[in-house]
Protein backbone atom coordinates (compact mmCIF):
# COMPACT_ATOMS: atom_id res chain seq x y z
CA UNK A 1 0.00 0.00 0.00
CA UNK A 2 1.09 3.53 -1.29
CA UNK A 3 0.19 6.15 0.99
CA UNK A 4 0.41 10.06 0.60
CA UNK A 5 -1.70 13.02 1.81
CA UNK A 6 -0.58 16.73 1.79
CA UNK A 7 -3.46 18.99 1.69
CA UNK A 8 -2.72 22.47 0.09
CA UNK A 9 -3.43 24.32 3.45
CA UNK A 10 -0.72 22.60 5.10
CA UNK A 11 2.47 23.93 3.07
CA UNK A 12 0.44 27.67 3.85
CA UNK A 13 0.38 26.61 7.75
CA UNK A 14 4.01 25.94 7.97
CA UNK A 15 5.66 28.91 6.56
CA UNK A 16 3.27 30.79 9.10
CA UNK A 17 4.91 28.33 12.33
CA UNK A 18 7.93 29.12 10.95
CA UNK A 19 7.05 33.08 12.07
CA UNK A 20 4.79 32.17 14.60
CA UNK A 21 8.06 30.45 16.52
CA UNK A 22 9.72 33.77 16.87
CA UNK A 23 6.45 34.53 19.72
CA UNK A 24 6.61 31.38 22.06
CA UNK A 25 9.15 29.84 24.91
CA UNK A 26 7.59 26.47 24.70
CA UNK A 27 6.58 23.81 21.77
CA UNK A 28 3.84 21.64 22.92
CA UNK A 29 4.16 18.75 20.63
CA UNK A 30 1.25 15.98 20.55
CA UNK A 31 1.45 12.72 19.60
CA UNK A 32 -0.61 9.50 19.28
CA UNK A 33 0.81 7.06 22.31
CA UNK A 34 -0.19 4.01 20.32
CA UNK A 35 2.66 5.43 17.53
CA UNK A 36 4.77 7.82 19.29
CA UNK A 37 7.40 8.20 16.47
CA UNK A 38 5.12 8.10 13.10
CA UNK A 39 2.62 10.53 14.68
CA UNK A 40 5.78 12.83 15.13
CA UNK A 41 6.22 15.37 12.32
CA UNK A 42 9.88 15.54 11.63
CA UNK A 43 9.94 19.33 10.41
CA UNK A 44 8.95 20.35 14.54
CA UNK A 45 12.86 19.65 15.42
CA UNK A 46 14.36 21.61 13.25
CA UNK A 47 11.68 24.79 13.68
CA UNK A 48 12.05 24.43 17.76
CA UNK A 49 15.63 23.84 18.36
CA UNK A 50 16.35 26.45 20.59
CA UNK A 51 12.31 26.30 22.63
CA UNK A 52 11.59 24.16 25.98
CA UNK A 53 10.05 21.17 24.39
CA UNK A 54 6.88 19.41 26.02
CA UNK A 55 5.57 15.57 24.58
CA UNK A 56 2.03 15.12 25.14
CA UNK A 57 1.25 10.99 25.07
CA UNK A 58 -2.44 11.63 24.23
CA UNK A 59 -4.69 8.59 23.69
CA UNK A 60 -2.55 6.55 26.34
CA UNK A 61 -5.31 5.03 27.26
CA UNK A 62 -5.51 3.30 24.14
CA UNK A 63 -2.03 2.61 24.35
CA UNK A 64 0.26 -0.57 25.47
CA UNK A 65 0.98 1.00 29.17
CA UNK A 66 4.38 -0.95 29.15
CA UNK A 67 5.47 0.68 26.08
CA UNK A 68 4.96 3.69 26.77
CA UNK A 69 6.88 3.89 29.51
CA UNK A 70 9.38 2.97 27.59
CA UNK A 71 9.00 5.95 24.99
CA UNK A 72 9.04 8.19 28.00
CA UNK A 73 12.08 7.25 28.82
CA UNK A 74 13.41 7.43 25.41
CA UNK A 75 12.22 10.91 25.04
CA UNK A 76 13.47 12.43 28.29
CA UNK A 77 16.68 11.15 27.15
CA UNK A 78 16.68 13.72 24.09
CA UNK A 79 16.11 16.14 26.54
CA UNK A 80 12.42 16.73 25.62
CA UNK A 81 9.56 16.78 29.25
CA UNK A 82 6.14 14.32 29.04
CA UNK A 83 3.15 13.76 30.42
CA UNK A 84 1.14 10.61 29.38
CA UNK A 85 -2.61 11.99 28.70
CA UNK A 86 -6.27 11.15 27.30
CA UNK A 87 -7.50 14.81 26.92
CA UNK A 88 -11.20 13.55 26.54
CA UNK A 89 -11.31 12.35 30.20
CA UNK A 90 -8.98 14.81 31.57
CA UNK A 91 -6.46 11.97 32.56
CA UNK A 92 -2.72 13.45 32.92
CA UNK A 93 -4.39 17.46 32.59
CA UNK A 94 -3.54 17.97 36.34
CA UNK A 95 0.15 17.29 35.03
CA UNK A 96 0.36 19.56 32.09
CA UNK A 97 0.38 23.01 33.82
CA UNK A 98 3.12 21.73 36.41
CA UNK A 99 4.88 20.74 33.80
CA UNK A 100 4.53 23.45 30.98
CA UNK A 101 6.06 25.58 34.07
CA UNK A 102 9.04 23.49 35.31
CA UNK A 103 9.81 23.00 31.42
CA UNK A 104 9.77 27.12 31.31
CA UNK A 105 11.61 27.47 34.82
CA UNK A 106 14.59 28.76 33.26
CA UNK A 107 13.07 31.37 31.09
CA UNK A 108 10.87 32.69 34.24
CA UNK A 109 14.24 32.70 35.79
CA UNK A 110 15.63 35.14 33.55
CA UNK A 111 12.72 37.07 33.28
CA UNK A 112 12.88 37.61 36.78
CA UNK A 113 16.17 38.96 36.56
CA UNK A 114 15.43 41.48 34.32
CA UNK A 115 12.55 42.59 36.48
CA UNK A 116 10.15 41.17 34.26
CA UNK A 117 7.13 39.41 36.56
CA UNK A 118 3.82 37.84 35.56
CA UNK A 119 5.01 37.53 32.01
CA UNK A 120 2.72 34.17 31.08
CA UNK A 121 4.56 31.33 29.59
CA UNK A 122 3.59 31.26 25.92
CA UNK A 123 3.03 28.45 24.15
CA UNK A 124 2.61 26.72 20.43
CA UNK A 125 0.61 23.90 20.76
CA UNK A 126 1.30 21.61 17.39
CA UNK A 127 0.56 17.66 16.23
CA UNK A 128 -0.51 16.06 12.74
CA UNK A 129 -4.06 15.78 12.23
CA UNK A 130 -6.35 13.85 14.74
CA UNK A 131 -3.92 13.21 17.47
CA UNK A 132 -6.54 15.33 19.63
CA UNK A 133 -5.42 18.73 19.82
CA UNK A 134 -8.38 20.66 19.54
CA UNK A 135 -9.39 18.26 22.02
CA UNK A 136 -7.05 19.03 24.45
CA UNK A 137 -7.08 22.68 24.24
CA UNK A 138 -10.79 22.62 24.90
CA UNK A 139 -10.19 20.51 27.99
CA UNK A 140 -7.17 22.64 29.10
CA UNK A 141 -9.21 25.99 28.86
CA UNK A 142 -12.40 24.21 30.08
CA UNK A 143 -14.49 25.84 27.69
CA UNK A 144 -14.71 25.09 23.56
CA UNK A 145 -12.40 27.87 22.72
CA UNK A 146 -11.48 25.91 19.41
CA UNK A 147 -13.04 24.23 16.67
CA UNK A 148 -13.29 19.95 17.28
CA UNK A 149 -13.72 17.10 15.26
CA UNK A 150 -12.18 13.44 15.10
CA UNK A 151 -11.60 13.85 11.22
CA UNK A 152 -8.79 15.01 10.09
CA UNK A 153 -8.23 19.07 8.68
CA UNK A 154 -11.00 20.48 11.33
CA UNK A 155 -8.08 22.91 12.75
CA UNK A 156 -7.16 25.40 9.77
CA UNK A 157 -6.91 28.91 11.12
CA UNK A 158 -4.30 30.10 14.15
CA UNK A 159 -5.41 31.48 17.30
CA UNK A 160 -3.83 32.58 21.11
CA UNK A 161 -5.77 31.42 23.56
CA UNK A 162 -5.46 32.86 27.37
CA UNK A 163 -5.29 29.60 29.24
CA UNK A 164 -4.50 31.69 33.32
CA UNK A 165 -2.17 34.40 33.94
CA UNK A 166 0.86 31.76 33.83
CA UNK A 167 -0.26 30.31 30.22
CA UNK A 168 -1.19 31.50 26.98
CA UNK A 169 -1.63 28.91 24.30
CA UNK A 170 -0.60 29.31 20.20
CA UNK A 171 -3.18 26.85 18.37
CA UNK A 172 -2.12 25.55 14.97
CA UNK A 173 -3.55 23.55 12.24
CA UNK A 174 -2.24 19.58 12.09
CA UNK A 175 0.68 19.37 9.59
CA UNK A 176 1.81 15.97 8.04
CA UNK A 177 5.06 16.12 5.91
CA UNK A 178 4.68 16.48 2.38
CA UNK A 179 6.11 12.79 1.48
CA UNK A 180 6.62 9.96 3.65
CA UNK A 181 10.09 8.62 3.21
CA UNK A 182 9.32 5.55 4.91
CA UNK A 183 5.73 3.96 4.03
CA UNK A 184 5.63 2.44 7.47
CA UNK A 185 5.49 5.63 9.04
CA UNK A 186 1.99 6.33 6.45
CA UNK A 187 0.54 2.65 7.19
CA UNK A 188 0.90 3.72 11.20
CA UNK A 189 -1.15 7.09 10.23
CA UNK A 190 -3.58 5.06 8.20
CA UNK A 191 -4.20 2.90 11.15
CA UNK A 192 -5.05 5.46 13.40
CA UNK A 193 -6.94 7.66 11.22
CA UNK A 194 -4.85 10.53 10.58
CA UNK A 195 -5.39 9.93 6.93
CA UNK A 196 -8.73 10.29 5.48
CA UNK A 197 -10.64 6.66 5.07
CA UNK A 198 -11.94 7.33 1.86
CA UNK A 199 -8.61 7.63 -0.30
CA UNK A 200 -7.71 4.86 2.12
CA UNK A 201 -8.06 0.64 0.88
CA UNK A 202 -9.47 -0.47 3.81
CA UNK A 203 -9.14 -3.98 3.15
CA UNK A 204 -5.49 -4.00 2.56
CA UNK A 205 -5.34 -1.47 5.77
CA UNK A 206 -7.34 -3.89 7.93
CA UNK A 207 -4.92 -6.94 6.31
CA UNK A 208 -2.15 -4.90 7.49
CA UNK A 209 -3.00 -4.41 11.00
CA UNK A 210 -4.26 -7.88 11.62
CA UNK A 211 -0.57 -9.11 10.76
CA UNK A 212 0.69 -6.60 13.19
CA UNK A 213 -1.26 -7.88 15.84
CA UNK A 214 -1.00 -11.84 14.89
CA UNK A 215 3.03 -10.53 15.56
CA UNK A 216 2.71 -8.33 18.71
CA UNK A 217 -0.38 -9.36 20.15
CA UNK A 218 -1.01 -12.66 19.78
CA UNK A 219 -4.04 -13.70 21.17
CA UNK A 220 -5.83 -10.60 21.08
CA UNK A 221 -7.92 -10.91 17.98
CA UNK A 222 -8.79 -14.50 18.84
CA UNK A 223 -10.12 -12.56 22.75
CA UNK A 224 -12.27 -10.17 21.03
CA UNK A 225 -13.70 -12.02 17.95
CA UNK A 226 -13.88 -15.31 19.39
CA UNK A 227 -12.05 -16.61 16.37
CA UNK A 228 -8.96 -19.14 16.07
CA UNK A 229 -5.57 -16.98 14.96
CA UNK A 230 -3.95 -18.03 12.44
CA UNK A 231 -0.87 -16.83 10.73
CA UNK A 232 -3.11 -16.16 7.38
CA UNK A 233 -4.55 -12.52 7.85
CA UNK A 234 -7.27 -13.34 5.30
CA UNK A 235 -7.98 -16.26 6.91
CA UNK A 236 -8.41 -13.97 10.07
CA UNK A 237 -10.28 -11.38 8.63
CA UNK A 238 -12.83 -14.22 7.42
CA UNK A 239 -13.25 -15.50 10.04
CA UNK A 240 -14.07 -11.95 11.83
CA UNK A 241 -16.38 -11.63 8.95
CA UNK A 242 -18.61 -15.08 9.94
CA UNK A 243 -18.07 -14.46 13.74
CA UNK A 244 -19.65 -10.93 13.07
CA UNK A 245 -22.28 -12.16 10.85
CA UNK A 246 -21.18 -10.34 7.99
CA UNK A 247 -22.07 -12.46 5.22
CA UNK A 248 -22.35 -10.60 1.06
CA UNK A 249 -24.41 -12.44 -1.69
CA UNK A 250 -24.37 -15.96 -1.98
CA UNK A 251 -23.49 -16.50 1.48
CA UNK A 252 -19.87 -15.41 0.79
CA UNK A 253 -17.76 -13.30 3.69
CA UNK A 254 -18.12 -9.68 3.02
CA UNK A 255 -14.48 -8.83 3.68
CA UNK A 256 -14.89 -5.19 3.39
CA UNK A 257 -17.74 -5.05 6.29
CA UNK A 258 -15.41 -7.32 8.27
CA UNK A 259 -12.06 -4.89 7.45
CA UNK A 260 -14.37 -1.60 9.17
CA UNK A 261 -15.05 -3.48 12.08
CA UNK A 262 -11.38 -4.60 12.86
CA UNK A 263 -10.13 -0.93 12.04
CA UNK A 264 -13.07 0.94 13.98
CA UNK A 265 -12.35 -0.79 16.92
CA UNK A 266 -8.70 -1.23 16.97
CA UNK A 267 -8.75 2.85 17.31
CA UNK A 268 -11.77 2.93 19.40
CA UNK A 269 -9.75 0.49 22.03
CA UNK A 270 -11.98 -1.85 22.30
CA UNK A 271 -9.76 -4.83 20.71
CA UNK A 272 -6.97 -3.98 23.04
CA UNK A 273 -4.36 -1.27 24.49
CA UNK A 274 -2.10 -1.21 21.59
CA UNK A 275 1.35 0.17 20.79
CA UNK A 276 2.43 -0.75 17.36
CA UNK A 277 6.07 0.68 17.40
CA UNK A 278 9.02 0.91 19.41
CA UNK A 279 11.72 3.30 19.59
Amino acid sequence: MHFQWYPGHMTKAKRQMQEDIKLIDLIIELVDARIPLSSRNPDIDGLGKQKARLILMNKADLADPDKTEVFNRYFKEKGYFTVNLDARSRAGMKAVQNTILEACKEKTERDRKRGIRNRPVRAMVVGIPNVGKSTFINTYAGKACTKTGNRPGVTKGKQWIRLNKNVELLDTPGILWPKFEDQTVGLHLALIGSIKDEILNTDGLALELIRILLKDYPGSLAGRYGITETKDAAQVLGAVAEARNCIGKGGEPDYGKAALIVIDEFRSGKTGRFTIEMP
